[in-house]
């Protein structure tokens, strides 16, 4: 059994969340358990207290986790050059196809707590298709910051609900292959008409 003095606060959270993750990875949200957390780091479950608040604490650092690296991977396909709509949606997709049960925490816990959103988890929500935003903004710079903001964000959320829509656990090639084969008519149909229904 470690001993408190073995980790700072720091290490001891990053220990908890890295046990956490490998939890909901292997198993989904329903395997999220904080005696087997601190069971799998040597640490009593009153040490997890130490570091988190309670389980929806937990969860909600695990999610931002998440968020930051959804963000991440679109920005990475940014910042490797100049970027179609479709490959931000691509890798968005894959994203979530080889993350699965992380991806479907985020969105299966809200229903089952009142925890109230902190601002600091709201804005990582926000940054989550700034890559989106991004692309339009260099398509289009004429078009008000604000109109481009909302778009983008009505945009993602829409590949977010093929993904939710047509992926399921395990992932099978065929619902990928039929959920990027939406996401492109999505796209198509999307900037055909913009910028011409955009206004601000």
């Amino acid at each position: 059994m470690a001993r408190r003095s073995d980790h700072s606060l720091e290490e001891l959270k990053a220990l908890v969340l890295d046990a956490a993750e490998a939890l909901v990875v292997e198993a989904g949200f329903s395997a999220l358990n904080l005696r087997q957390i601190a069971m799998d780091i040597g640490y009593t479950v009153g040490s997890v207290y130490m570091v988190f608040v309670n389980r929806a604490d937990l969860v909600m650092h695990i999610n931002a986790r998440t968020l930051d690296a959804i963000a991440a991977n679109l920005q990475a396909v940014q910042a490797s050059g100049p970027p179609s709509i479709e490959a931000l949606a691509k890798a968005y997709l894959h994203y979530v196809s080889k993350n699965f049960n992380r991806w479907c925490m985020i969105f299966d816990y809200q229903s089952l707590t009142d925890t109230q959103i902190p601002d600091w988890y709201q804005a990582k929500k926000h940054v989550l298709f700034s890559a989106f935003e991004a692309y339009l903004a260099m398509r289009t710079p004429e078009v008000p910051e604000a109109y481009r903001k909302q778009a983008a964000w009505a945009l993602g959320c829409s590949v977010h609900g093929v993904c939710l829509l047509t992926l399921k656990d395990p992932i099978d090639q065929a619902d990928l292959e039929a959920a990027e084969a939406t996401v492109n008519v999505l796209l198509g149909h999307f900037m055909q008409s913009w910028p011409s229904t955009a206004h601000g």
